[in-house]
């Protein structure tokens, strides 16, 4: 990987980082609003909504942001994005007025599945080859 692909494969890494930090700092500080949102859709373990999950989605944004074991990073995401959009997001459970926000919601958490799908891709072919990182890969398929 060249230094201009790593730079803005860089750029990309800590834009999409971002918002996942961003939803973990929204986790860490709506403890009550997270665990009742959760227990009101009967998810089965609403404690893991606010802190848990919050550590969870930080240490997974700094791992890709870093790179830091990115590829464990982008597992790590889809990790909470299934059930967030089965769980949290599945419109075809939601009352007629909230369907279509609950959809976009479900679409989002699936197009950002398909984006640490791509990365974890990245991240273990490339191995050594990833540049502005801390380590490499933990998973290597090269």
């Amino acid at each position: 990987m060249s230094t201009a692909s790593g730079l803005i494969f860089l750029v990309g890494r800590l834009l999409f980082a971002a918002f996942f930090a961003s939803a973990g700092v929204r986790h860490l500080q709506g403890g009550e609003q997270m665990t009742g949102y959760a227990r009101s859709i009967r998810f089965p373990a609403p404690a893991l909504a606010p802190w848990p999950a919050g550590v969870w989605l930080l240490a997974a944004a700094a791992s890709i942001a870093a790179g830091i074991w990115p590829d464990i990073g982008a597992l790590m995401l889809i990790a909470f994005l299934v059930p967030a959009a089965v769980w949290f997001h599945g419109f075809w459970n939601a009352a007629p007025e909230q369907r279509m926000m609950q959809e976009q919601m479900f679409w989002r958490n699936v197009t950002q599945i398909a984006a640490c799908i791509a990365f974890f891709g990245v991240f273990t072919g490339l191995g050594h080859g990833l540049r502005f990182s801390v380590t490499t890969s933990l998973i290597n398929l090269t």
